[in-house]
C-alpha cells in the first residue's frame, strides 16, 4: 500500500440497504473532531487502546507465530483510526473501514501528519462490499466496539472471515447482556461518569459471548480465546481478566 485513501474522495462507497444504522453512524461522526483529542469523546478509547493492541498482537503470535509486522491488517468500523494507526506504527500494512466520512477525514489527517500514509490506508465502504471485493487477500481482521451497533451483526462476522486468508485471525470486541453490563456500561459509563455520551448504546444490542461464539462458528471461525475488558472507576485503572461480564474480546481463527 503506497498512500491514503483520502476521504473526501473514497475508492469506495457504501449503497443503499446495506448493513449500517444511520443514527448509530451519526453518534459517532457528530464528534469527529474529538477523535485524536485524549481528554475528549473518544479518551477512553484512547486508554484501552495499549491493552487492546497488546492483546491483538499476543493472539496473532500465538496463532500465527508472528508479530505485525508486515501483515495486512483490515480495522472494521475505524471510527478516527486510534487502533488502525496504533497497528500500522507496529508495522503492520493497515486499512480502516468505516460508514463514518467525517470520521475517516480525522483519521486520514491524523495519519498524514504522523508520516504513516505508506503503510496506512482508509476507505469509505461497508465491510460487506469490502469483503466481496477482496476475500481471502488479509492476515488479521479487527472489529472493536461495532458489532453492537449494526441491525445484523452475523453479516459483519461472516463478512470478516471471508476478507482472511486461510489460517487468519480475527478479533472481535463487543458487550455482554445481562443486569451487570446494563448498570456499567450504560447507567455508569453513560450517566454517572460521563464517560460516553448518553446514548451512545443500546441495550437491546448487546451480544453475549455465547451469541458472539455461535455467530463466529456459523460463519466458519474456530474460537482461540477469549478476555475481558475492566474499569476501577476509582483509580481509572483499565485490565484485562478472565470474567467477561461487561466489556469482552474474542479471538477466533479461520481454518487452514
Amino acid at each position: 500500500m503506497t498512500s491514503t485513501t483520502t476521504p473526501t474522495q473514497p475508492s469506495a462507497a457504501p449503497t443503499a440497504g446495506q448493513n449500517v444504522d444511520p443514527n448509530e453512524v451519526a453518534k459517532f461522526t457528530k464528534l469527529a473532531d474529538e477523535w485524536w483529542d485524549k481528554q475528549g469523546a473518544f479518551a477512553t478509547l484512547h486508554e484501552i487502546n495499549p491493552l487492546r493492541l497488546n492483546w491483538i498482537t499476543d493472539a496473532v503470535n500465538e496463532i500465527m507465530a508472528t508479530d505485525l509486522e508486515g501483515l495486512r491488517i483490515v480495522d472494521v468500523g475505524c471510527g478516527g483510526g486510534i487502533l488502525t494507526e496504533s497497528m500500522a506504527r507496529r508495522g503492520a500494512n493497515a486499512i480502516g473501514i468505516d460508514l463514518g466520512e467525517e470520521n475517516l477525514k480525522a483519521a486520514a489527517v491524523h495519519a498524514e501528519q504522523s508520516g504513516l500514509t505508506a503503510t496506512l490506508q482508509y476507505q469509505h465502504i461497508a465491510v460487506e462490499s469490502f469483503a466481496a471485493a477482496h476475500k481471502g487477500q488479509f492476515d488479521v481482521v479487527t472489529c472493536m466496539e461495532m458489532l453492537e451497533h449494526v441491525p445484523d451483526p452475523s453479516a459483519i462476522v461472516q463478512a470478516c472471515f471471508d476478507l482472511l486468508k486461510p489460517g487468519g485471525v480475527c478479533v472481535l470486541s463487543t458487550i455482554n447482556r445481562n443486569p451487570k453490563s446494563y448498570l456499567f456500561a450504560i447507567v455508569g459509563a453513560e450517566y454517572v461518569l460521563r464517560l460516553l455520551d448518553r446514548g451512545t448504546h443500546d441495550y437491546a444490542k448487546f451480544i453475549t459471548p455465547a451469541e458472539l461464539d455461535k455467530m463466529a462458528t456459523n460463519a466458519g471461525f474456530t474460537r482461540d480465546n477469549m478476555i475481558g475488558l475492566h474499569y476501577n472507576p476509582l483509580t481509572k485503572r483499565y485490565w484485562l481478566a478472565q470474567n467477561v461480564d461487561v466489556n469482552y474480546m474474542m479471538s477466533v481463527k479461520k481454518p487452514h
